[in-house]
């Protein structure tokens, strides 16, 4: 990067620290009205620098000076904006959101990985149902409950409240290891997401065979939506991991991770509220006796208004702001 774009901005950029460093030290409330002006403003221009110098210079040394310099900016103006239950509000309306469609490449690969490998262990059981102990079903498992036709999942009508808690604490364990498993360089990630996809649908495969797979996916529809969406959502948190260690790409790998991972938590966080709703839903909705047709309307409402927030809310105040 040639020396004059740095002796036109160096100017604004100290000034920017200044006006951090006097955050730190009070809070952004303590910046005269002006000030606060200037640091938006300040910050936007920064931001727009830093994508200059990544796409012109080959200064490494400029870009993670940049890099760090937005990212502290953005967290200090987020942070003192959210405080208590306003920065809850601003976390669902805005944060969450936003990075889930900033990272939606991420999440496109988990949710391709899992139905790759669910169609895989859906065709091999269904053709052999041999097969599906390759894919993680137990012999065990198709002796008491395929070749006999039990429907498992009905015994979650007799203590709904037991069930729901136990759903909840499965789906956040599965939600978990899909995205600590991406600290073995996504590799893990990639693993449990293909391992569970060839799971469900090798079962599924098995219910098929005998007769009363629609049942199942019938008692699937209600939550389904919701609880795959997280996984393939924890599972775009653990790619981002592995993706900071393996190709950081103009940063650091500890700012690459410091960067991602901040991402990655937001997406968990998120994670962590919607699988309450699913594991609710999955404990007293999808196993009750009722019309098949209001869960399948029951999947349809929770797609359109899951998939409308997460692809809509946040982007006019986004917009607003020019932050972000």
């Amino acid at each position: 990067m040639s020396s004059p774009f740095i002796n036109n901005r160096k100017n604004a950029w100290q000034r920017l620290e200044e006006l951090l460093a006097r955050i730190d030290r009070a809070s952004l409330r303590r910046l005269h009205r002006e000030e606060v002006r200037e640091l938006g403003r300040i910050y936007r221009r920064t931001a727009s620098d830093l994508a200059i110098a990544r796409a012109e210079s080959r200064d490494p040394r400029l870009i993670n000076y940049l890099n760090s310099l937005v990212i502290r900016a953005h967290g200090r103006i987020y942070r003192a904006e959210a405080q208590g239950g306003e920065r809850i509000r601003a976390f669902f309306t805005r944060e969450f959101p936003h990075t889930f469609r900033r990272t939606w490449r991420y999440t496109a690969i988990s949710f391709t990985v899992f139905l790759v490998f669910g169609l895989i262990g859906f065709v091999g059981s269904y053709r052999d149902t041999e097969f599906s102990e390759m894919m993680g079903v137990p012999p065990a498992f198709r002796e008491l409950y395929i070749e006999t036709k039990t429907h498992w999942w009905k015994d979650l009508n007799q203590a709904n409240q037991v069930g729901a808690s136990r759903i909840m604490t499965n789906n956040i364990q599965v939600t978990i290891y899909t995205f600590a498993f991406g600290a073995m360089f996504g590799v893990g990630t990639l693993f449990f997401l293909g391992y569970n996809g060839a799971n469900v649908g090798s079962v599924l495969a098995l219910t098929y065979r005998a007769g009363f797979g629609h049942d199942l996916v019938t008692f699937m529809a209600s939550h389904g939506v919701i609880e795959l969406s997280c996984i393939f959502i924890a599972g775009a948190a653990g790619l981002l991991i592995g993706s900071a260690l393996i190709v950081p790409g103009d940063l650091s790998r500890a700012d690459a991770l410091k960067t991602r991972g901040k991402d990655a938590i937001r997406l968990m966080m998120g994670v962590a509220v919607l699988l309450v709703l699913a594991g609710v839903i999955e404990g007293f909705i999808s196993p009750a006796p009722i019309d098949p047709k209001i869960k399948f309307g029951i999947a349809t409402l929770t797609g359109i208004a899951l998939y409308s927030y997460l692809l809509l809310a946040g982007r006019d105040e986004t917009v607003k702001r020019g932050i972000g």
